[in-house]
């Protein structure tokens, strides 16, 4: 037997015990009106010990203060002895988690459903420092002018200079008016707000700021055709055309010195496509190609990761491995030799996540220029990578410098160790010639969608592209601020993020001394109900002692604010603690009381004294009763199952036999309940009289004279108002002669519809059990609606109680059912008849065919 069921059992033992000596105390009080200091001891509990670590807080013992706080370690879901986490996190969110992990880390930008196209594209244009203090030195009334380049100022700055890890893009994102339900393409969103900004920044009389998108940005190609006869280029070749980004195509191409192979290889013009030459006057062969004439500081690589199919009509994209150096030399790609190098170093890859063109998540990955730190911004989240752009493991482990070895590709391993779709590759190095640096890293992505070079600045030579612009240099009119790494903002916007700053560290300060001040309370709530329940339990009989509220008691160990002491629910009428509430109070120490009254007020005290004799000589005599009375019901019981029995012969008076019934099988109780009430009211006519026993629910026995007072008296007792419920009738009590005759006409009227139902059912014997009837040639036929044909049916076969069940309508109205109104025809065909076995039957339908038998 397993050790609760035995604690349990022990239990229930303890009780029928504790419940004898109680009954036993209570008769001893009733009978000598007496109480002495032991009955009051053994009837409230007082002398049991005080208890050692049970479970929970036990009913029967007023010395037990267990169960009312959770052990050491243990905790609760709710209250004061919650988890503390829990408890903190119901100060509502933390700002402190939202707070940078040092200036010299970037912010995240909120998305606010599908803007993570835009989020990247914002990214990577502020981590350009040239292009983020261009759009800082913008006049402040050309920003009031131009809502979009005023947002975007300000996000920067907020980016720039703010203490939260993310800043909100939805001011910006609204004023542009996108959908932030629709995910965009981030190629053609950053190529519109090219366009836009550079509307905007045209207005503004600071050189570098006008200008800033195409002197970083803005490249120029021609598209050249030359004959191949008289060997002159188009007219058309000669024209200059700008791009912001280079388009270059992946499919079927690994890399990309491949990729710009591809963008200005040769194409050979003939046969139905030849060039119209107007020199030489006629169509003639020629070949077209790109030609690179300038580029920009910040190269932009579009990779055509989409393919649209004919077929479906829809877009598929290339998810194929395409690699690319961390150095690019793009002197050679010139269409005029550079005197100048054009070194370019990657500093951010777009990357696009998920298989489908039209969804999927856009996230950044782009070089710290002052640091050389790669960073991962994925929306909200900014994640380190080390120096290496797709994380620290991936540079050192998988990737090795070009020279004249093979090149191992590094695998696109984030700094978690998670893999961003991109895979290990091993290729032969490119020839000699290839733009590919001598010492250059390569990476390789099956994600990547946008790809950014910058060009090294050196001062060695006299490049153009070295567009890092010092404080000297501005044009700003106002006052500026100097930042930690040489960006400026103007005073307009450092105030701004100043103030917001402010905010941002009053909210830290706020919810910080908050979680302090609530804590501390916390605490010390804890220790003070440690402290008060250590002192509580009273060792002697001797010792003075307060009663006190079981309920509030462990509502005061439970809150983390207590309510008043209040102890009016363990009061009786005479403002002292009955005998009844001893499984609702505890007693509790002297001390312990004063500590609790002086600082939760409330009441009312109740000392050692305070026990009720009044309710205590009650209840002893409510005890005594109830024992006198468990005893005869007992004893009743006992006739009452001879009478159900047949046994009894001197039955006297009448009952109701099925309110005998249910008697009998009630518990033996202390005292009469409602269902005691009304033995003979199921027998009692609306007359008062006894009624006939051939009425339904009339049924009686007879009872002996001290059973049927027994019964009475209960009666009385729980209704003394209604004694109609419990009216005498004895042996020769005579049956009422109104219920009597009126039983008896309903018996003849009830013989009559028997008779003429048996008629009925005796002439039509097979209509009535609806079996199929042969038609005559020399009869006619009648149709009757089914419903009828039931009801007639269920009204001739009914019995019993059902023998007066109603009679079904006269054919006379109810036959025009058949017919409509308007043409007095049948609604529906008459049932089709069929031959067997050499009678004519008719089919089951809707309606009954009755036959009637005349001369035809």
């Amino acid at each position: 037997m397993s050790r609760p069921t035995t604690r349990s059992k022990n239990k229930r033992h303890r009780q029928v015990e504790n419940d004898d000596t109680t009954s036993e105390i209570l008769r001893k009080i009733h009978a000598t009106g007496q109480i002495n200091d032991d009955d009051v001891f053994q009837l409230y509990m007082i002398t049991k010990p005080v208890c050692q670590g049970c479970r929970v807080n036990t009913k029967d013992n007023p010395n037990c203060f267990c169960g009312l706080i959770p052990p050491p370690n243990g905790s609760r879901k709710t209250g004061l002895w919650q988890k503390m986490s829990d408890i903190v996190q119901a100060f509502g969110p933390d700002p402190f988690k939202d707070l940078r992990a040092s200036a010299y880390s970037p912010a995240g930008l909120t998305n606010l459903g599908a803007t993570c196209y835009a989020n990247s594209i914002l990214q990577c244009l502020y981590m350009n420092k040239s292009f983020r203090q261009g759009v800082f030195s913008v006049e402040p009334d050309i920003l009031e002018q131009h809502p979009v380049l005023d947002q975007l100022a300000r996000l920067f700055a907020q980016l720039h200079a703010s203490k939260m890890a993310f800043i909100d893009s939805a001011p910006f994102i609204k004023t542009l008016e996108l959908d932030n339900g629709v995910q965009q393409d981030s190629h053609e969103f950053l190529t519109l707000l090219f366009s836009l900004l550079e509307r905007c920044l045209s207005h503004s009389k600071v050189t570098k700021a006008r200008t800033i998108v195409q002197d970083l940005f803005r490249g120029s190609v021609s598209h050249v055709t030359t004959c191949s006869k008289c060997g002159k280029d188009s007219e058309a070749s000669s024209k200059m055309e700008d791009f912001y980004e280079v388009e270059l195509n992946v499919k079927g191409l690994k890399t990309l010195d491949e990729s710009l192979n591809d963008y200005l290889s040769v194409e050979e013009l003939h046969g139905d496509n030849q060039y119209f030459c107007e020199s030489c006057n006629t169509r003639v062969d020629a070949s077209r190609s790109i030609k690179l004439r300038t580029l920009p500081d910040v190269l932009n690589f579009q990779l055509k990761r989409y393919d649209f199919l004919q077929k479906t009509t829809t877009k598929k994209k290339i998810s194929s491995l395409f690699s690319f150096p961390g150095e690019l030399d793009m002197r050679g790609r010139l269409s005029e030799p550079s005197q100048v190098e054009l070194i370019y170093d990657l500093s951010a890859v777009l990357i696009h996540k998920g298989t489908a063109a039209n969804s999927g998540h856009y996230i950044a990955h782009i070089k710290d220029e002052n640091t050389g730190l790669w960073w991962e911004f994925d929306d909200e989240h900014v994640s380190n990578l080390g120096h290496h752009p797709f994380g620290e493991g991936s540079s050192t482990s998988n990737t090795k410098s070009i020279r004249t070895e093979p090149v191992v590709y590094s695998s696109c391993i984030g700094v978690d160790g998670t893999a961003n779709g991109n895979h290990l590759d091993q290729i032969q190095q490119q020839h000699a010639e290839s733009s590919i640096g001598s010492h250059a890293e390569i990476f390789s992505s099956t994600d990547a969608y946008m790809i950014m070079y910058n060009l090294r600045c050196n001062k060695k030579n006299d490049m153009r592209g070295c567009t890092m612009y010092s404080a000297n240099c501005m044009e700003l009119e106002g006052d500026v601020v100097f930042l930690h790494d040489g960006i400026s903002l103007p005073s307009h916007l450092f105030q701004e993020i100043k103030d917001l700053n402010s905010s941002y560290d009053d909210a830290c300060e706020q919810y910080k001394l908050k979680k302090e001040r609530e804590l501390e309370h916390i605490t010390a709530r804890r220790q003070e109900v440690r402290s008060v329940l250590s002192e509580a339990p009273v060792h002697s009989v001797e010792e003075p002692f307060y009663w006190i509220s079981t309920d509030w008691l462990r509502q005061w160990a439970d809150n983390i604010t207590p309510p008043v002491l209040n102890n009016t629910s363990i009061q009786c009428f005479h403002g002292k603690v009955p005998v009844s509430k001893v499984g609702f109070v505890k007693r509790l120490s002297a001390k312990a009381w004063m500590k609790l009254f002086s600082k939760y007020n409330g009441g009312p005290a109740l000392a050692k004294a305070d026990y009720c004799m009044e309710c205590l000589i009650d209840v002893a005599r409510t005890v005594v009763c109830a024992d006198s009375y468990r005893d005869r019901r007992k004893l009743m019981k006992e006739i009452a199952d001879n009478v159900l029995l047949g046994k009894c012969v001197d039955g006297t008076y009448y009952v109701s036999k099925a309110w005998l019934q249910q008697w009998v099988k009630r518990k033996t109780l202390d005292a009469p309940s409602e269902a005691d009430a009304g033995p003979t009211m199921s027998i009692t006519c609306p007359h008062g009289h006894l009624m006939p026993e051939q009425a339904a629910g009339a049924k009686r026995l007879l009872v002996p004279e001290k059973l049927w007072l027994f019964f009475y008296e209960d009666a009385i007792t729980i209704k003394p108002d209604e004694p109609s419920g419990c009216s005498t009738f004895p042996f020769d009590f005579q049956e009422c002669p109104e219920c009597s005759n009126a039983l008896s006409e309903v018996a003849c009227l009830e013989d009559s519809i028997r008779a003429v139902k048996l008629k009925q059912r005796q002439n039509h014997e097979k209509l009535a059990t609806g079996k199929s009837i042969p038609l005559s040639l020399n009869c006619k036929y009648y149709l009757v609606p089914s419903t009828w044909l039931s009801k007639w049916r269920s009204y001739i076969t009914a019995s019993g109680k059902n023998i007066s069940s109603m009679e079904p309508e006269i054919l006379d109205g109810i036959i025009n059912l058949l017919k409509c109104e308007k043409h007095l025809r049948l609604l529906e065909r008459p049932p089709k008849v069929v031959y067997k076995r050499g009678s004519y039957f008719q089919k089951s339908s809707t309606n009954g065919v009755v036959p009637k038998r005349t001369a035809y």
